[in-house]
């Protein structure tokens, strides 16, 4: 029995087209909406899925659709290898390609994370917002960056200040902004360079309301050099100079600070204009020299380190920030000391006497010869005028020669007291620096540290012994040394020398076209006719002295004459 119909049904008879039922436009839509589930998501749909099972290979995940999704365990695993999923976890993925032969639809958690990473690129680069990337390696014209996809950072964007080499940023996570995205192409340009300058930007403005004289701020140690420290007081850098570090001496920053370090600090200038700031630390400490005179009283001892040697002396640190000077001149008795490094050496610990405090000048003058007895306030009790010394020759000058006859004791010996009969242009002619001599003591001046020396005064006087010995009229022998126009020096003695003038040679016609009458090197006898001790001038004549023969040969002759009973005239003839 056929089974009955409704009026409104219609039952298609073999061979009839097929006719579609009438269905609203809106309850289609409303059938599409309520089975979507049942149809397969779209390749660049960005799913969303909950784990249900993690094998050896395969990741299984809930996307809620008909068919569950599985993704390669690769895609889940750690930098180690480790998988860091589990079930229950949720996972963003995207549809890879259709199912497998067991009906799973195949996923990509890859794919899902890098279509986030270029919207996240898209997004900073929109915003302008800071993204953190790690520094994979150098390349031409730059860095490669890895902000989730190898994005490109050119040389000039490395840094706000040209770097040497931009190898110390490989390996480091660095902030950076993006500059351009092309997804199709898969390009990306990043900039350290714009990441730094606004955060310096950022710091400089909170950093600049904090900054005025005296404000007491800390920083970081930057850079150091040997003139001081650059302090990184966020986003402005402070100069802390060497000698604003400690009140004690500081040859090097180093030797207090070092890179890295953090540090209390006092502006002492600010030019917001410029953005310089010079710091101090010193400056938050006390001054040493508050109260030194009561330290350091005149005439006391103390004992300090030698900090520094110059030409005129040598800096002691009596204590950190406090330090005197011993004057070369204060060091020793002696005067033939060249440099104070013969004395003190830098590092060595000496004990001075403090000869004066200047709070004002921040100046204390240290003695070190006080600390033993001046030797000339003995001198003229342990030597006396006349008696014969030994010394070196310490120095030589046009007029002298000083010689050191005990340390701290010197004597002049004048150019004219070297020798009786020699006449010196300089000292040097006669005696060597360093050699030892003799001397006698002429005279004493203790208050003055005055001792006149002379070397003369050990032999006779060679003058003094020919005046003893000869007179006027007396004959001496001689030899002719030296030629003037008016007459000859005669060597008479060692260092004595008399005159002949030629008006007193035998023969001489007074023309100046004629010789010499007298040659050096010859010797004769002269006669002396003026004696001169005071002036040590002695006059000879070869004239008178043969003047003086003939009178006496005549005179011999008269007596002979007078024996014979003859006249003169009578004899001469005879003999």
């Amino acid at each position: 029995m056929a089974d009955e119909q409704t009026p409104d049904e219609h039952t298609n008879q073999p061979g009839e087209p097929v006719i579609a039922a009438s269905v609203d436009p809106d309850e289609y839509q409303h059938l599409l909406e309520d089975y979507s589930h049942l149809a397969p998501p779209s390749r660049d749909e960005l799913l969303e899925g909950r784990v249900l099972k993690v094998s050896e290979l395969q990741v299984f995940i809930d996307v809620g659709h008909k068919s569950d999704g599985i993704a390669p365990v690769s895609q889940f695993t750690d930098h180690e290898g480790a998988v860091n999923v589990k079930p229950g976890d949720i996972v963003q993925v995207m549809l890879e390609s259709g199912r497998n032969s067991e009906g799973y639809l195949l996923l990509s958690h890859e794919k899902a994370a890098r279509l986030k990473i270029w919207d996240r690129l898209e997004r900073a680069l929109e915003d302008q917002s800071t993204i953190n990337g790690l520094v994979t390696g150098k390349v031409k014209g730059g860095l490669s960056v890895d902000v989730g996809v190898i994005a490109f950072m050119p040389g000039s964007q490395v840094d706000v200040r040209p770097v040497r080499s931009a190898d110390q940023f490989n390996g480091q996570t660095i902030p950076v902004k993006v500059v351009k995205v092309n997804r199709k192409r898969g390009n990306v340009v990043v900039s350290r360079k714009l990441a730094v300058q606004e955060e310096v930007t950022a710091r400089k403005t909170i950093t600049a309301e904090a900054l005025h004289e005296g404000a007491i701020v800390t920083g970081t140690v930057k850079n150091l050099t040997e003139y001081g420290a650059f302090i990184d007081l966020g986003g402005i850098d402070g100069l802390l100079h060497v000698t604003d570090i400690s009140h004690g001496r500081i040859a090097h920053p180093a030797e207090v600070l070092h890179a890295g370090d953090e540090i209390t600090v006092q502006v002492l200038k600010y030019d917001p204009a410029k953005e310089r700031v010079s710091l101090g630390i010193k400056q938050m400490m006390p001054d040493p020299w508050t109260g030194a005179p009561e330290r350091f009283p005149v005439k006391a001892r103390v004992v300090g380190r030698v900090v520094t040697v110059t030409d005129y002396g040598a800096f002691v640190e009596l204590e950190p920030g406090v330090e005197g000077l011993i004057h070369i001149s204060e060091m020793t008795w002696s005067r033939r000391m060249k440099h104070p490094s013969k004395v003190v050496k830098p590092g060595d610990q000496v004990e001075t006497v403090v000869l004066e405090v200047s709070t004002k000048e921040r100046r204390i003058s240290l003695g070190l010869k006080q600390l033993e007895a001046n030797p000339w306030t003995t001198v003229a009790e342990r030597y006396s005028i006349g008696s014969v010394v030994e010394g070196r020759v310490r120095n030589m000058t046009e007029f002298g020669v000083f010689i050191e006859i005990e340390e701290g004791v010197d004597g002049l010996v004048h150019i004219s007291d070297l020798s009786w009969t020699k006449r010196f242009k300089h000292p040097s002619e006669l005696l060597r620096k360093g050699s030892i001599v003799q001397a006698a003591i002429l005279s004493i001046d203790a208050g003055n540290k005055r001792l006149s020396l002379g070397i003369k005064q050990l032999q006779p006087d060679a003058w003094e012994t020919f005046f003893a010995q000869y007179h006027v009229n007396d004959s001496v022998k001689g030899k002719v040394l030296r030629l003037a126009g008016f007459g000859a020096f005669i060597e008479l003695a060692d260092g004595v020398e008399g005159l002949c003038h030629f008006s007193e040679v035998p023969g001489w016609s007074g023309r100046k076209s004629d010789p010499a009458p007298l040659k050096p090197g010859d010797e004769h006898e002269f006669g002396i006719i003026r004696m001169s001790e005071d002036e040590r001038k002695i006059g000879l004549s070869l004239k008178s002295l043969a003047e003086s023969r003939e009178a006496s040969r005549l005179g011999e002759y008269q007596k002979k004459a007078a024996a014979a009973s003859l006249s003169l005239e009578e004899f001469l003839p005879r003999a």
